[in-house]
């Protein structure tokens, strides 16, 4: 008879805790207020960026993928949208920038060409998954519906960062500086956007 072997122990899955509050950090309500904030007008300037590409790509072939990540990003939009109005955050006074910078953007990587278009939702998107998930971590067991939901919108950027790769993006001139500034302008924007 062979003598049976001890279970594993199962680890209890203990719940997230948010990180403590540090003097100086904003209050509960100030954090959920500046999340709202930056991610309204982050959803915002994507949807600025992609329709500026695709108004310089029209109907071309290379405008399919752009217009797939333009329609994700406008319902991740509606959804901060919903949120600004129902936690009465203001949004940020920016917001009249974010449309011309947004656009200009957009238009100019265009005018670049397709690979050029990929590498700037590339930057963008590889700057809003780290952005995201420093909120999520911010976030811990607090706000498990907002939680879930930047979680959600995370996987859908990274899938447009995805498809950015797939579509030749790091084969663009100039790959690695445009990325670059492209990437800390983004986190610019993130600043401004959740403090003004």
């Amino acid at each position: 008879m062979m003598a049976e072997k001890p279970k594993p122990r199962q680890r209890k899955s203990r719940p997230r805790k948010s990180r403590p509050r540090l003097p100086g950090d904003p209050s509960a309500e100030e954090l959920i207020a500046r999340i709202i904030r930056v991610d309204h007008a982050g959803e915002y300037g994507a949807v600025r960026i992609y329709a500026g590409q695709l108004r310089v790509l029209g109907e071309t072939p290379s405008a399919r993928p752009v217009r797939e990540m333009a329609e994700a990003e406008a319902q991740h939009l509606e959804t901060f949208e919903r949120l600004v109005v129902e936690r009465r955050v203001r949004p940020t006074a920016l917001m009249p920038i974010w449309t011309l910078a947004g656009f200009a953007l957009g238009a100019a990587t265009a005018a670049l060409g397709p690979r050029a278009t990929m590498a700037c939702a590339v930057a963008v998107e590889e700057v809003i998954d780290e952005h995201y998930t420093r909120q999520i971590e911010r976030l811990g067991d607090d706000e498990p519906a907002l939680a879930r939901t930047l979680r959600k919108f995370r996987a859908d950027e990274r899938e447009h960062r995805d498809a950015g790769l797939a579509h030749g993006a790091e084969e663009a001139p100039g790959y690695l500086p445009m990325t670059t500034a492209i990437k800390a302008a983004s986190r610019l924007a993130i600043w401004l956007s959740e403090r003004i």
